[in-house]
């Protein structure tokens, strides 16, 4: 699937793995490799963490999802390559258990074969990254108030928890860097409060203060640069990209078998669809053909998720999911590849 992350950082792993033979080398011209802006990563170090073993590690930050898929094969995880893409960048192989992808006892089964670039993102790519992951907790929290609203407060629970236990730790640098005043403590204190007392009257405070950190968080970045076609774009794509990931884990046999995956692909393609809603009129005019396929598609998607509380069955297959992200992420980069032209 393309996206928007990791070109220059396929490029630059080529160039270091001509020095070592210990990882794999995708290959930039094989349709499923992720895509990005040009200068946006630099790679600087190969860190395998379990030495040489005989065995070709796959490089977890830049292979290709046929790559990851002997991972998927191996361990028998269902969308484990997407999860894999999504959770990307990895300081170290065992991330894949800290970011909670695979358990530790799947993690030593593959261990031999795991190995990382480290990544250092600059630029354009790491507000891209900053963004997407906040937007990731802003998806949580709309579906978390959709469970609330519909006294659902067991539901809701977790997709409070996420943002926290998931999300906070790999942006928490870049928002030190930023000087963004730290909110993770409300972040618990509402998951606790929920926990605890669903009817308290200080839910709804929390809740929209909780809300307004994530909000004044995004506020950090350049007025101008949140508001451009170009830069909204990719940060839907991340959006989109786990939504997909996610809607593929809950789904078995047409039906939805994991509520909180189908709750978490909600509450992201609902916030990737605001804020296409927020460029759309400049992306019609840039490009309108474009604008028509992205619009449709999007359309479409959000009949998928027609409620914060699963259907019996599944409106569309993962397949039919994935048709739909790509087209959107394909004309994206045709928005996108205009504007570098014009810039």
């Amino acid at each position: 699937m393309k996206n928007f992350r990791y070109i220059c950082l396929t490029v630059a792993a080529a160039a270091i793995v001509t020095l070592s033979s210990c990882s794999s080398t995708p290959t930039a011209e094989n349709p499923s490799a992720p895509v990005t802006s040009p200068q946006a990563k630099e790679a600087v170090s190969e860190n395998s963490h379990s030495g040489h073993s005989g065995k070709e590690k796959i490089n977890i930050n830049t292979a290709i999802l046929s790559e990851l898929d002997k991972f998927e094969a191996k361990l028998g995880v269902p969308a484990l390559s997407n999860k894999i893409q999504t959770g990307r960048p990895y300081g170290s192989p065992e991330d894949l258990v800290s970011k909670k992808v695979i358990t530790q006892e799947q993690f030593n089964q593959i261990k031999d074969q795991v190995g990382v670039q480290e990544v250092v993102l600059t630029g354009e790519a790491k507000n891209v990254d900053y963004m997407s992951k906040l937007g990731l907790m802003k998806g949580h929290l709309l579906v978390a108030q959709e469970l609330l609203d519909q006294n659902q407060p067991k539901q809701a629970e977790p997709h409070i928890g996420h943002p926290v236990e998931e999300i906070y730790v790999d942006v928490e640098e870049q928002l030190n860097e930023r000087k963004v005043k730290e909110f993770k403590t409300t972040l618990v204190s509402l998951q606790d409060l929920v926990k605890s007392n669903s009817k308290d009257s200080k839910v709804k405070t929390n809740f929209a203060s909780s809300m307004q950190s994530v909000d004044g968080a995004i506020a950090a970045l350049p007025a101008d640069q949140r508001s451009k076609p170009g830069f909204v774009l990719q940060v839907i794509n991340e959006l989109l990209d786990s939504a997909n990931s996610e809607y593929g884990a809950a789904i078995a046999d047409g039906k939805i078998t994991a509520p909180i995956e189908y709750q978490d692909s909600r509450g992201f393609v609902v916030y990737a669809n605001d804020l296409y809603k927020g460029i759309s009129s400049q992306v019609a005019q840039a490009d309108p053909e474009a604008h028509k396929a992205i619009d449709s598609s999007f359309a479409e998607l959000i009949k998928v998720w027609p409620a914060a509380i699963p259907p019996a069955k599944a409106v569309k297959t993962p397949n039919d999911v994935t048709k739909l992200v790509k087209t959107i992420e394909e004309n994206s980069q045709k928005v996108v590849d205009k504007s570098n032209t014009k810039a």
